[in-house]
């Protein structure tokens, strides 16, 4: 059976600081309340994303890569990685803030967790007025006066908070302190991990439990990147129908596309699946004389065998164009 451009069906992760956005702006059709994640492409043990449309319905990212080996993944991520997939795909709504938190990287989550680090990058789609996100610090600390900071509930004071609109990107590397604020709608990539350890999370209870959630700052301390940056936010540039650099980090590689018309795009040159992640607009992808529809919201997986794509959209379309 040959590979063909793959959708999965998304998981709807209930949030203590979960929204309606999902439902609303990216019309995911989530039943329940307080939904804070759409996990759209995923392996990771507990929330695993299966394909849902053509003759490989039903298969799960580790299938896939089991059966097809350098054909699904690209003989480099197959090397690396076997039948585990690298990459956990996200769409985020923060109706209220995140805890403060910082992920560990490989090595400590690999010791303490069995489980890969968790590098990330957020693309935001959408921020209510004057939403922000807190990402690094603005003040020079060592774990000291961080402590002292944490005991006395300052941490915020020294954190940098940043006001977004829609395009903004930020890279989060492993050990630096970050947080989504209230009213921000975000795409998320990753690595594929699920480790998090909580800094701070505002004394609030969740109400599916009726306490408040665990804190893990013994953890975190020995994990954390003290070193203030003038700059957190990424620059890029928005040429249309061309592949515009957003992060390439040794974890996964990002570009933002604006897309009017049709392009062509040949992939020969890059051993690796290839995730579009629609961010506004409709999008056709034609690969071997099919079609595929992309609306705003919605992400399609390009196996690593498939070389060439058309995408054509009649208006403008953004999408993220992400790879190993």
């Amino acid at each position: 059976m040959n590979l063909y451009p793959l959708k999965f069906t998304p998981l709807s992760k209930y949030r203590i600081w979960g929204g309606n956005k999902l439902n609303t702006l990216l019309n995911k059709g989530f039943q329940a309340d307080n939904i804070g994640e759409s996990w759209e492409i995923s392996d990771v043990e507990g929330g695993k994303t299966k394909v849902c449309n053509g003759a490989l319905r039903g298969y799960s990212l580790q299938q896939l890569a089991a059966e097809y080996k350098d054909a699904f993944v690209g003989k480099n991520v197959y090397d690396s990685f076997g039948t585990d997939f690298p990459l956990l795909i996200k769409f985020i709504d923060a109706k209220t803030p995140l805890s403060i938190q910082v992920h560990p990287n490989d090595a400590v989550a690999k010791e303490r967790h069995a489980s890969f680090g968790k590098n990330e990058m957020w693309y935001v789609m959408q921020g209510d007025e004057n939403a922000e996100l807190i990402v690094g610090f603005d003040k020079a600390l060592n774990k000291k006066s961080y402590q002292e900071y944490l005991d006395s509930n300052k941490i915020l004071d020294v954190m940098h908070h940043e006001t977004v609109q829609k395009g903004d990107t930020f890279y989060i590397p492993a050990g630096r302190v970050h947080a989504i604020g209230a009213g921000v709608l975000l795409a998320e990539i990753q690595q594929t991990s699920d480790v998090t350890y909580r800094i701070y999370d505002y004394e609030r209870v969740d109400k599916q439990t009726g306490e408040t959630r665990e804190l893990h700052n013994d953890l975190a301390l020995d994990v954390i990147d003290f070193e203030v940056h003038q700059k957190y936010k990424t620059d890029y540039s928005k040429e249309k129908n061309y592949s515009n650099t957003l992060v390439h980090a040794p974890y996964f590689k990002s570009n933002y596309l604006d897309i009017k018309g049709t392009i062509e795009k040949d992939y020969s040159g890059i051993d690796s699946f290839i995730i579009y992640i629609c961010i506004s607009g409709f999008l056709t992808l034609i690969e071997n004389e099919i079609s595929y529809s992309l609306v705003q919201g919605e992400t399609i997986l390009i196996p690593a065998s498939i070389n060439k794509i058309n995408l054509h959209a009649e208006s403008n379309a953004e999408i993220l164009e992400v790879y190993y």
